[in-house]
């Protein structure tokens, strides 16, 4: 799926990087362009060049940052959006625009969504949004910020892929001393997401072909989604695979998905990827009709993605995760959070934010 992407925030310039990173080294070509938003110059210094960086915001917070104030991060991206589009090229080849944001923070919650409007006004292909939800442990003000951020995010983008920081945490393992693993982890799951239906140069077409037709039918039934991924080395036959697809398709929804517990959808995709001559057809077959039995959808589409590896990787696209218990549960946190304001301007203070707090869970304006 060839895609131009667009993180907007500290999370999303480094999960934007991670992106690119992989495509590039996997040589799949599905990135057809990387740029990073931010209010905060040091932010964007330590992106690599490849990543083209764009500092918005400079005659209100002159690049240092909005502290967390996604009111402020909203009116400046507002304020500065024509220069972003102007900076951003879409090439007609392009099949969808992706922003990426971490939920939390002030630059990513506040800008996105208004991002999102705004290239929806102009471009007349997909704009879906990466959504990254703050750790459970984090302050109120992260989790108040998130809440309301998704919920005008839903409705801008044409879908939200979420990411929940608490799936990727091992034990014992800070948030902070995980963002680089987290970051390539994910990277995993939705580089090869946006890589499939590009061929490697050398491989064989695959037998099932799946395109960017496939991920965008798949996106459109639900505001919110979520990918899952799991691998097994490959045998060298594919009569010997058939387990192997079935056992990683299993893991990569009960156990690999970005959001825990996301196992009820409106549809899905499987898409199974590894050497052309290791995939089996009736693996495939059987992990799609076993993700159509466990998520109770009737629309779960299925095909395979040709790849020089001596694995056997699974990939699950889940649309439609509203009613989710972790998305649930993650609401209900934000409109605590929101129903404590001196919590939220505790955090907000130490975080040098302007103490933003609102009473009910609402949209950004």
């Amino acid at each position: 799926m060839r895609s131009v992407l667009i993180g907007v925030g500290q999370a999303g310039g480094k999960l934007v990087s991670a992106l690119h990173a992989f495509d590039a080294a996997g040589g799949h070509g599905a990135v057809r362009g990387a740029y990073a938003v931010n209010t905060a110059t040091a932010d964007l210094q330590s992106l690599p060049r490849a990543v083209q960086s764009l500092l918005v915001g400079q005659s209100r917070v002159s690049g240092h940052g909005v502290g967390g104030d996604n009111e402020l991060g909203a009116q400046v991206m507002r304020e500065d959006a024509n220069e972003v589009l102007d900076a951003v090229t879409v090439r007609s080849e392009v099949d969808a625009i992706f922003l990426v944001a971490g939920l939390g923070g002030g630059t990513g919650s506040g800008g996105a969504p208004v991002l999102a409007q705004e290239l929806k006004r102009v471009y007349d292909r997909p704009v879906y949004a990466i959504g990254v939800l703050p750790g459970r442990d984090e302050g109120a003000l992260y989790q108040a910020n998130a809440g309301r951020s998704l919920k005008t995010l839903a409705r801008e983008a044409d879908a939200v892929l979420l990411v929940d920081n608490d799936a990727f945490r091992q034990g014992g393992e800070s948030l902070g001393d995980g963002y680089d693993r987290i970051n390539e982890a994910i990277a995993r799951r939705l580089g090869l997401l946006l890589a499939a239906g590009e061929v490697d140069t050398g491989q064989e077409v695959a037998e099932s072909v799946v395109d960017a037709s496939e991920i965008v039918n798949t996106l459109r039934n639900g505001q919110l989604a979520a990918v899952g991924y799991a691998d097994a080395t490959a045998a060298p036959d594919a009569g010997e695979n058939v387990s192997v697809v079935t056992s990683t398709a299993r893991r990569a929804l009960l156990t690999g998905t970005s959001v825990p517990d996301a196992t009820t959808a409106d549809a899905a995709l499987v898409v199974v990827a590894g050497r052309s001559e290791a995939i089996p057809r009736k693996g495939v077959e059987r992990a799609r009709r076993w993700v159509e039995d466990e998520t109770g959808s009737m629309q779960v589409r299925g095909g395979d993605f040709p790849l020089a590896t001596g694995k056997i990787a699974s990939l699950v696209l889940l649309s439609g995760v509203e009613r989710t218990p972790r998305v649930e549960r993650f609401f209900e946190r934000a409109r605590e959070a929101q129903a404590d304001p001196t919590a939220v301007a505790e955090t907000a203070n130490s975080e040098g934010a302007s103490g933003w707090a609102v009473d009910e869970l609402d949209d950004l304006t």
